[in-house]
C-alpha cells in the first residue's frame, strides 16, 4: 500500500488526466486556483478560533491538496515536483536554525532572529533578487493587517520604533483625532476619510504589536465574540414575541446589555 502522501498525488493527476480526468480539474491553471487557495487558509483559521478540531484535521486536509495541485501544475510544466517543495522547505528549514541543527550557538534571540534575516538576505542574494527597500520582501497581497504588522516589526529592526507604549498610545490619538477633524470639513472628502482612517488603523496595528498582541487575531476574536452576541439578542428579541427589525435601537441595546450580563453570571 502506498504512502497516503503518495496517494494523494496519484489522485491529483488522475484528476488532471486528459482523457479521464475531472473536467474542472483540468482546465484549472495557477491563477485560477488562487481564490480557493485564500478560501481553504481562511476556513483553517476559522476552525481554530472555534476550536473545531474535528473539522481542522479536514480543512487542513483541504489546504494540503492546494499545496499537491500547484505541484502538479508544476509538474505538467516541468517546472518541479511536491518532492522538490519538500526537499527545498527542509534545507531551508535547517539552514535558518544552526542553532539547532549544528554547533553554532547564539547569545540571545535577537541575535537568532539577526542570523535568520541574514540568511534570508543571503538566499535573496544567490537567487539574483534585488531589493530596493526593506520592505520590498513583504507582499502587497497580504491582509492589510498583516502586512502593516511585517512592515512595523522590519524597521522595528531598525531601529525605526518608539522605545515605549506612551508615544504609541499618543499617535493612536493623535490619528483618531485627525479622523474627527477630517470628517466635520464642510467639503469632506471619502477618499480623505479613507486616508486618516487608515493611519489611525496603521497606528492601531502599531499598538497592538508593542502591547506583544496579534491585531489579526484579536480583530478576529472580536468578530466572534459580536457575532455570538447579536445571535443571543435575536434569541431574547424571538423570547419576547417581537420581531427584530421592529425593535428600536434603545430596545436592542436593552437586550444587548442583558446578553452581556448573562456571559459575566455565566463567567462569576
Amino acid at each position: 500500500m502506498s504512502h497516503p502522501i503518495e496517494q494523494l498525488e496519484q489522485i491529483m493527476a488522475t484528476l488532471r488526466d486528459p482523457q479521464k480526468g475531472c473536467p474542472w480539474d483540468r482546465k484549472q491553471t495557477f491563477d485560477t486556483i488562487v481564490p480557493h487557495t485564500l478560501e481553504e487558509t481562511y476556513e483553517v483559521v476559522d476552525a481554530i478560533h472555534n476550536q473545531d478540531w474535528p473539522n481542522l484535521k479536514e480543512e487542513l486536509g483541504d489546504l494540503l491538496f492546494q499545496v499537491i495541485f500547484y505541484s502538479q501544475l508544476a509538474k505538467e510544466q516541468g517546472l518541479f515536483e511536491f518532492s522538490d517543495v519538500v526537499e527545498t522547505v527542509n534545507e531551508k528549514l535547517t539552514r535558518r536554525h544552526p542553532h539547532v541543527f549544528s554547533q553554532v550557538e547564539f547569545e540571545s534571540d535577537e541575535a537568532i532572529n539577526a542570523n535568520w534575516e541574514a540568511e534570508k538576505a543571503k538566499e535573496k542574494a544567490q537567487a539574483g533578487k534585488t531589493e530596493q527597500s526593506i520592505l520590498d520582501s513583504i507582499p502587497n497581497s497580504l491582509p492589510a493587517l498583516l502586512r502593516a504588522t511585517k512592515m512595523q516589526k522590519k524597521c522595528a529592526r531598525y531601529g525605526f520604533d518608539w522605545d515605549s507604549i506612551g508615544p504609541v498610545v499618543e499617535k493612536v490619538r493623535e490619528e483618531l483625532d485627525e479622523v474627527l477633524e477630517e470628517s466635520m470639513l464642510a467639503d469632506c472628502k471619502q477618499e480623505n476619510i479613507e486616508l486618516e482612517l487608515g493611519d489611525l488603523m496603521f497606528a492601531v496595528v502599531n499598538l497592538a504589536r508593542h502591547l506583544e498582541a496579534n491585531p489579526e487575531v484579536a480583530l478576529a476574536k472580536a468578530n466572534l465574540k459580536f457575532a455570538r452576541r447579536f445571535a443571543a439578542v435575536e434569541q431574547k428579541v424571538s423570547q419576547a414575541g417581537r420581531v427584530l427589525a421592529d425593535c428600536t435601537l434603545d430596545e436592542l441595546e436593552q437586550f444587548w446589555q442583558q446578553v452581556k450580563q448573562d456571559e459575566r453570571s455565566i463567567m462569576m
